[in-house]
């Protein structure tokens, strides 16, 4: 497979209303921003590398347009974004971009800073209030991950599926690969837990699963380090040359572990989160610019990365 310009997105930021059609938004107290001088991160857990990426992209971004940054970590707590609007509020920045731990339990945290006369644009999950959305084209990922491992498990088999925590993006992967589980009638899903989206409980709940569900062939993590603990668990079982895995993320890790002689893991589906931040940063200035988005979700394309084209891959 080539990959083409990194990816193509479904909803290009270059759709923005000149003068036509506007989004409708509440009244907000103070004006929108007329320049992007401060920007806030906020990401659900730095010690998950798709979120490193998304900080290094965001650090680009604002010096391409002579911006600062200032970056924090949620830490997959909701209370903690919260606190972190209000500080970003009080520190005057222009643009707030979120990767939500909660996408419904953070609006009115959003609101007080639209309200405040910010931009806020969610990257990699929806958040409810937010002016728009930068994301994989979730329900996508999941089916290619899916349909990729069911085709190498010669379409038939049982299959288990390493959830994650309850975000729409983590929902559409697990809807995706559940669409295509319906155009193989001998795959059968036997097992599905939450895990924390990280490798330790990857491991653990995919070690549980394991015991419950001996004859399983196939496992389906919702993110690279999921599916990653899920690869410990089927080699501490002795598993390994019969169960294969797949993940979402296209991670350096997973690429690694791809090249990795016999490893079981076989396929993950990509993510580009640096190209999600500057793609945020490109509609906020536009809104700055008076030119809101006419599209409010902008979707990026996932591609499936496998052992045969992991070489030209250009990764995160």
């Amino acid at each position: 497979m080539q990959f083409k310009p990194y990816m193509r997105l479904a909803a290009t930021v270059s759709m923005f209303a000149l003068g036509g059609l506007l989004l409708a938004q509440p009244a907000a107290a103070q004006e929108a921003p007329k320049k992007i001088e401060k920007i806030g991160l906020m990401v659900q857990d730095m010690s998950n590398p798709f979120f490193s990426a998304m900080t290094k992209g965001a650090e680009d971004a604002a010096k391409a347009i002579g911006a600062t940054v200032n970056t924090q970590d949620a830490q997959l707590d909701l209370a903690n974004q919260n606190t972190q609007i209000d500080a970003f509020i009080q520190q005057g920045v222009n643009l707030i971009v979120i990767s939500a731990v909660d996408e419904a339990g953070i609006e009115p945290a959003i609101l007080r800073a639209k309200e405040a006369g910010i931009i806020v644009i969610a990257v990699d999950t929806p958040a409810k209030g937010a002016d728009a959305v930068v994301m994989t084209n979730a329900v996508q990922a999941g089916e290619r991950s899916c349909d990729y491992l069911f085709k190498q498990m010669g379409g038939e088999g049982e299959v288990l599926l390493v959830d994650g925590t309850p975000i729409q993006t983590i929902i559409d992967r697990i809807a995706g690969c559940k669409n295509v589980a319906k155009n193989y009638p001998d795959i059968k899903i036997v097992g599905q837990q939450a895990s924390k989206n990280d490798r330790a409980s990857g491991l653990a709940v995919t070690t549980d699963m394991l015991t419950a569900n001996p004859d399983v062939t196939g496992i389906f993590g919702m993110n690279d380090p999921s599916a990653l603990g899920a690869v410990l668990a089927v080699e501490q079982a002795g598993k390994a040359e019969t169960i294969k895995v797949t993940g979402v993320d296209g991670s350096p890790e997973a690429v690694e572990e791809l090249k990795r002689e016999g490893s079981p893991f076989i396929g993950t589906a990509t993510q580009n989160p640096a190209e999600m931040v500057r793609q945020a940063v490109k509609v906020a200035e536009a809104m700055a610019a008076g030119n809101p988005p006419t599209e409010k979700t902008i979707l990026i394309e996932s591609v499936l990365v496998d052992r045969q084209n992991v070489a030209q891959y250009p990764g995160w």
